[in-house]
C-alpha cells in the first residue's frame, strides 16, 4: 500500500499528460495520490480530477507564498469548500520565510484561518514551513491550546527539535525526496529516528524528483524510490515501509471521511 501523500498533478510538467502520469504510477505500485492545492484558482480543477480518478484526493487551500493574492479567502470560504466528499485535507498552508513572497503577518493570519478550518471540518492540514520553525511551531502549539485539530508537516527538512515538536502536538511527519540527495545529512539523520507510527511519504510532484531521477520532472511514481531509500536507511523492508505509512496516511485522513476507501 504505497502512497504518494502531497502531489501537485495538476501543475506544469504533469497536467499536460496527467493520464500516463496516473498510470505510470499504479504500475509503480502507488495506491492511492493526495493531489494538493496552492490558489483559489485550482481548487476547481484540483477537485475534478479527484472526482474522475479514483485512488485520486484532493486539498483545499492557499500556499504561504499565495497569501498575499488571497485577502478573501476566509474561514467561510474554506469550509464551503472543504465540504465535497472528495477533498480529505486542508492547505497547503504554513509560513515560508525563505523567499517572503508574501507578507509575513499576512501569512501567519493566512496559516491560523487554515488551522480554524481544519478544526472545524474535522480535516487534517498540510503544513509547509521553510525558514520558519519558531513561528511555525508557536503558531501550531497556540492554536491547539484553542482545541484540537491534525496533520502533517509536508515535505519535511527541519531541524529534530521542530520534528519532537510536531510530534508532540500528534502531527505525522512526511518525507520527500529530498531525504535522497547527498547535501541531506541532517534530513537523513532525523528521518531514520522518526516513529513508523507517525511517518509519511510523498514527492511534492512536480519538483524535488529523487535519485536517480534528478533533473527530471518529478511524478508520483518516484515515491517508490524514496520510500525504497527510507526504508534502507531505516533498516526496514521496502514492503513493510510502504504498509506502514500507507496505513498511516488513512488513519490521518479518513478521520472526517469515515466512508473513504480505493
Amino acid at each position: 500500500m504505497l502512497v504518494d501523500s502531497h502531489c501537485h498533478l495538476n501543475y506544469k510538467g504533469l497536467v499536460e499528460e496527467q493520464p500516463a502520469v496516473l498510470e505510470r504510477a499504479r504500475q509503480s505500485g502507488v495506491t492511492a495520490m493526495l493531489n494538493i492545492s496552492t490558489r483559489e484558482s485550482e481548487w476547481r480543477d484540483i477537485v475534478a480530477t479527484a472526482e474522475r480518478e479514483k485512488d485520486v484526493w484532493a486539498s483545499i487551500g492557499i500556499h504561504p507564498h499565495e497569501a498575499d493574492s488571497h485577502p478573501d479567502v476566509d474561514l467561510a470560504k474554506l469550509v464551503g469548500e472543504a465540504a465535497h466528499p472528495r477533498v480529505i485535507a486542508i492547505g497547503e498552508t504554513g509560513l515560508d520565510y525563505y523567499y517572503d513572497h508574501s507578507d509575513r503577518e499576512r501569512q501567519r493570519q493566512s496559516f491560523r484561518t487554515h488551522i480554524h478550518a481544519a478544526r472545524e471540518t474535522g480535516l487534517p492540514i498540510i503544513v509547509h514551513t521553510r525558514d520558519a520553525e519558531a513561528d511555525t511551531a508557536a503558531i501550531m502549539a497556540e492554536e491547539m491550546e484553542q482545541g484540537a485539530y491534525s496533520g502533517v508537516i509536508h515535505c519535511f527538512t527541519a531541524s529534530e527539535e521542530f520534528a519532537q515538536k510536531a510530534l508532540a502536538l500528534g502531527f505525522y511527519i512526511s518525507i520527500s525526496g529530498i531525504v535522497t540527495f547527498k547535501n541531506a545529512k541532517d534530513l537523513k539523520e532525523t528521518a531514520a529516528k522518526l516513529p513508523a507510527d507517525r511517518l509519511l511519504v510523498e514527492t511534492d510532484a512536480p519538483f524535488l524528483a529523487p535519485v536517480p531521477h534528478r533533473g527530471k520532472t518529478g511524478e508520483p511514481a518516484f515515491v517508490a524510490d524514496t520510500a525504497r531509500y527510507l526504508a534502507e536507511l531505516r533498516g526496514e523492508d521496502y514492503t513493510d515501509l510502504c504498509e506502514t505509512t500507507g496505513r498511516n496516511f488513512y488513519q490521518l485522513f479518513t478521520k472526517a471521511r469515515p466512508r473513504m476507501w480505493l
